[in-house]
């Protein structure tokens, strides 16, 4: 899978299921998530939940941080990352 195909998938789900529908105009995939507080912890533990699922990784408590989540191309950097090892 190539990292744009994966970030394109993780933005048509914060698009979905966390916005459900109504994706502030200004939204992309460098929009930060975490630090403005657009999404709050217990949404990014359902969505990391998610995407080890969808995509049969795991990740560590200390990977689920701003460092790798606080963005949709973060996320999809750092998930591509694990589906290289």
């Amino acid at each position: 899978m190539e990292k744009q195909q994966l970030a394109n998938e993780i933005a048509i789900y914060i698009k979905d299921k966390l916005f459900a529908g109504n994706v502030p105009e200004s939204f992309n995939n460098d929009s930060i998530l975490i630090s403005s507080r657009l999404l709050n912890s217990i949404v990014v533990l359902g969505m990391v939940n998610d995407l080890e699922e969808k995509y049969k990784v795991d990740f560590e408590a200390h990977e689920v941080n701003v460092d790798n989540f606080d963005s949709i191309n973060k996320t999809a950097d750092f998930i591509f990352q694990k589906l290289s090892k």
